[in-house]
Formats: structure tokens, C-alpha cells, sequence
């Protein structure tokens, strides 16, 4: 592409700091409404634009990209996650996938374990008596929870949040257990003092408490399904920051009724905003709206990434995080 202002349509809005900066840069097409698009508006902004910049409840498939116009080169997309974006059908269409890698593992690690312990310390439930005006003051054996020091914990997936998790919970004196799809080096496993478990299923069974860090891909999809949760102790809890279509929601869900697993902390879900009713009624869960990388911090160097890898590509060079083939 030629050093030229770009015409860039982003699909929800973006910090004030972000857009600025994208308006002195590029032929920018903001969404001032800030409400999702929809199928048949995101293929007519494919059809207007050189870039669009989507973020992860855009779901952008092969159907999709077969209307997209010829103009569209580059989807730069406004997180790390790619699994809402055909990938492969888009590089076949020669249109190119960035992504914002790296920026919110410190932020979704720190969540995580607010997770780990508003579920095992019970913090819903004090919030909801001292919201209702219902505390009748201290007493001995009032919303007793455990402590989270010297359990084992279970990290599904250690890739960059899942050591940032991992680091967290040394700190708090968890014993760190990990299933991956590849072992880490000795040298890593030595910082952590982290046991591998080449059987996701022996590993869940043994494990305190269980982070779910994997991404979404179709190896993934219900890797905890209703056979492997199962296999958890009855005291154990269960935590997601990282997809929702990780876990079987309605077996969750159906677990959590029966007292078969202790508790649950979830900022993400299997569809999305839709929860299942039921889950929302048990005292032992601990649901948050996707707030994983919501700090003003990251969410910026998010945006910073957006514009690194769009100027990037405007100069006529290789975006810096070019999603490939490998990578999914």
C-alpha cells in the first residue's frame, strides 16, 4: 500500500486518547453510538474500507468475507483474541490479521485471582447482605469461605496470562500444577515450582482450584465438558478469564445447583452476553461482564497497538502483529 491516509472504519468506540490519534492519522469512520453492528452493517463497512478494526464480539466469517470489497487489505483487530475472525479465509482473500498481543496479561492475571478468592472467600455473598442492610454483626461462624494459600491450583493453559497467573498465586502460596499443549522449559517450570500434567483429567481431579487461560479454538471447545468437571472434588472451584466456550456452561451450571463443585468465579461465557438464568441465581458464583482487560491501561495500549500495526502497514511494511497460520 502507498504512504496515504487510510480509510479505517472501527466497529465500537475506543478510548478518547485512541480515536484522537487515529483521526490525525487515518480517514477514520467511528462508531458515536457505540452499539454492536451488525452482520449486514460490518460487510458493508468491508466493502467502504482499506482497514476495519473489530473487536471480539464482531464475528467476522467466511460468508462474510466472501461480500467484503476489494479495497479492504487489513482487519486489525482490537484485542489478542482472533477466534471471532475466519483468519485463514481472510488471508486467502489477501487481507491481512493483526492482533494486540501481550498487553492485557498483567490485567487479566490480576483478575483472575480477584476471581480465586471473591469465590472461595465468599465476597458476593457479604457484598448482598451489607447491600441489602441485613448484617446483624460479627459472629464466629458467619460466611466462613477458605483460604487460598497452600492449595494446589490448576492452570489450564500456560501461555503469557496463564505464568502471570502463576506468579500471582506463588505470592498467596498456592502450589502451582499446569496442563499445556506443550511443556514449558525447566527453567520456567523451575520459577513456579510447577508440576506438568500431560492428562488434563488427572490433573483436574487433583487440583483445589482450576484457571482457565487456554484460548478458544475448535480443541478447546468444551475442553471442560460435563465429564471432566465431573471429575473434580466436591470442595473445588472453577475460574474463567479467558473464553467462555472453554467450559459446558449448562453442565456448570447444573453442578453448581447440585453442590458437585464448590464454587465459580466467571468473567466470560459460553454466548456471549446471553447467561444462562440459572447461573445467576447461585450465591457460590461469582460473575463479572467481561472485565478482564478493563483498565484504562490496557485498554489504551491496546489502541496504541491498533495504530502501530495499521501505520505499519500504511508505510508499505509487514504489520509488527501479524496474525499467522501457526499462531492458531
Amino acid at each position: 500500500m502507498p504512504a496515504q491516509r487510510l480509510s479505517v472504519v472501527v466497529t465500537r468506540r475506543l478510548p478518547e486518547a485512541v480515536e484522537t490519534r487515529m483521526k490525525e492519522l487515518f480517514d477514520v469512520e467511528l462508531n458515536e453510538a457505540d452499539v454492536k453492528l451488525t452482520r449486514e452493517q460490518l460487510v458493508d463497512a468491508m466493502r467502504r474500507a482499506d482497514v476495519l478494526v473489530p473487536c471480539v464480539t464482531d464475528v467476522i466469517d467466511q460468508s462474510m468475507l466472501a461480500q467484503a470489497g476489494d479495497r479492504l487489505k487489513l482487519i486489525a483487530n482490537y484485542g489478542a483474541g482472533v477466534d471471532h475472525l475466519d483468519v485463514q479465509t481472510a488471508r486467502q482473500r489477501g487481507i491481512l490479521v493483526s492482533n494486540t498481543p501481550g498487553v492485557v496479561t498483567e490485567d487479566t492475571a490480576d483478575m483472575t485471582l480477584a476471581l480465586m478468592l471473591a469465590a472461595t472467600r465468599r465476597i458476593p455473598e457479604g457484598l448482598h447482605v451489607m447491600q441489602a442492610g441485613d448484617w446483624r454483626g460479627w459472629a464466629p461462624t458467619a460466611f466462613m469461605g477458605g483460604r487460598i494459600g497452600g492449595r494446589r491450583l490448576g492452570i489450564l493453559g500456560m501461555g503469557r496470562i496463564g505464568q502471570a497467573v502463576a506468579r500471582r498465586a506463588r505470592a498467596f502460596g498456592m502450589q502451582i500444577h499446569y496442563h499445556n499443549r506443550k511443556r514449558l522449559r525447566p527453567e520456567i517450570e523451575a520459577e513456579f515450582e510447577a508440576t506438568y500434567w500431560d492428562s488434563l483429567d488427572q490433573m483436574v481431579s487433583r487440583m483445589d482450584v482450576i484457571s482457565v487461560n487456554c484460548p478458544h479454538t475448535p480443541s478447546t471447545f468444551h475442553l471442560m465438558n460435563a465429564r471432566r468437571l465431573k471429575l473434580m472434588k466436591k470442595d473445588a472451584v472453577i475460574v474463567n478469564t479467558s473464553r467462555g466456550e472453554v467450559i459446558d456452561e449448562n453442565a456448570l451450571t447444573r453442578m453448581l445447583r447440585a453442590g458437585e463443585i464448590a464454587g465459580a468465579g466467571l468473567d466470560v461465557f459460553e454466548h456471549g452476553h446471553e447467561i444462562n438464568p440459572r447461573l445467576r441465581e447461585l450465591p457460590n458464583v461469582v460473575l463479572l461482564p467481561h472485565m478482564g482487560s478493563a483498565t484504562i491501561e490496557g485498554r489504551s495500549e491496546m489502541g496504541e497497538k491498533v495504530i502501530i500495526n495499521i501505520k505499519t502497514f500504511a508505510d508499505g511494511h509487514r504489520p509488527p502483529d501479524l496474525v499467522v497460520p501457526s499462531m492458531l
